[in-house]
Order: structure tokens, then sequence, then C-alpha cells
């Protein structure tokens, strides 16, 4: 039987560039002639970390599926020309991916974004080569909360859940992540630390210079 390793599993939105802002424009734009308008509470709570399709079929119920598709389709290529020169990684990402590497832990993103997207943002951070897999919620049966998508990841990268990390901050994500038994760590981009522990998160952190954060990493990885 092959022994399986580590791995540091990443969502993308959020979780390695604060996002939320664009995206809550974006949805906005879009939503609003079909009567639906966020603010940043809201969508934390109904948009953010949810699959597309899930979105679509809670806030455009009355649409074919193809009409739904097209919208959200809308809102993404918004949410692009948007974000176009406008993300930067959060602080202290680049720093552990690089001591993940140094270490030969591999890296996967885990995301409900739809793949042009995540690729969008991966490459807009110079960081798409850093991933050994990018796994993305919506190209299987189940995405986020289900834990499949996180299950994938770790499949990719060989890994086993009680020797893994994710990052996440979304509930559905935390949920996601926690479900496929891996400790959870909430970003709180979007939402608080009471929200996120009560997701499944097992600690919370404003960015990855976090002292905390940082020390659950060592432990977990034996750095």
């Amino acid at each position: 039987m092959p022994e399986f390793g580590k791995a540091l599993l990443f969502d993308i939105d959020g979780t390695l560039a604060d996002t939320d802002a664009l995206h809550l424009e974006a949805f906005n734009q879009v939503f609003a002639p079909h009567g639906h308008v966020f603010d940043r509470a809201r969508a934390s709570k109904e948009l953010m970390g949810f699959s597309n399709s899930s979105i679509s079929e809670r806030f455009l119920p009355g649409q074919s599926p193809e009409r739904q598709a097209a919208t959200m389709a809308q809102k993404e290529e918004t949410f692009r020309k948007l974000a176009s020169g406008q993300l930067k990684p959060l602080s202290g990402l680049m720093a552990l991916l690089d001591r993940a590497d140094r270490a030969g832990v591999p890296t996967v993103a885990v995301t409900n974004a739809p793949r042009l997207n995540a690729e969008l943002i991966l490459s807009a951070l110079g960081i798409m080569g850093r991933f050994k897999a990018v796994i993305i919620g919506d190209e299987l049966p189940h995405g986020k909360p289900h834990p499949m998508p996180y299950l994938e990841g770790l499949r990719a990268a060989g890994a086993a859940p009680d020797r893994s990390l994710a990052f996440e901050d979304s509930r559905s994500g935390v949920q996601s992540a926690s479900a496929a038994g891996i400790a959870t760590i909430g970003i709180r981009t979007s939402l608080a630390h009471d929200d996120l522990v009560a997701a499944g998160a097992v600690s919370t952190a404003g960015d990855f210079d976090d002292e905390e954060l940082l020390r659950l990493v060592a432990k977990t990885m034996g750095w």
C-alpha cells in the first residue's frame, strides 16, 4: 500500500487574492435587471463560494437552463473585465508557496469558479505553474459544499486528509474541505472569525503572514 503524503489545498477567490468586491460588482451589474441587488453581507452569505449552477437555480428560477447558463456566463465575463490588472496575492501567500516548494509539499487549487476565472486569477498572480492540479467544482458531479472537490484535490496530490491543510474564505468552502477530513484555516477576507469557525474552520487568519496560521502549517507539515 502506498503511503499518502502531505498537501496544502487552496481555494482561489477570496483566498489567494481578495476578489470579493469585484465579484459583487459583477453580480450587481448583471443581476440588477433580474431584480436582485446584493450588499457585501448578503453576497457573502448567498453567493460567495457557491457554484454557478446553484446560484442560477436559486436566483433565476424562471429561466431555462440555457438562459441561466448564459446569464452566469455574462456575470463571469463582467468579472474578468473588472479584474483585469486589479489582482494581487494575499500577503504572505508567495512566501508560503515558496516554503512548500522547498519542502516538496504539493499544492492544489480547489474552486467552484469556472475554469476561465481560475486560470485568469492564477495567471494574473503569476502562480499558474505552482499548483499540481486545479480542481473545478462545476466540472465534477458535486461542487462545494460537497466534499468531492477536496477529495479530488487530495487524490491529485496523493495526499492524506489528516496530513494536509486547506485554506478557505467561504462557508461552503470550509464545509467542503472539513467534510473531506481536512483541517481548514478560514481566511477572513469576507467572513468574520465566528462565521468561519461555525462552518468548521479550526482557526482563522487575515492573511498568510498570520503567526497562528504559520505555526499550524509548520506543525502539520513537520517544518
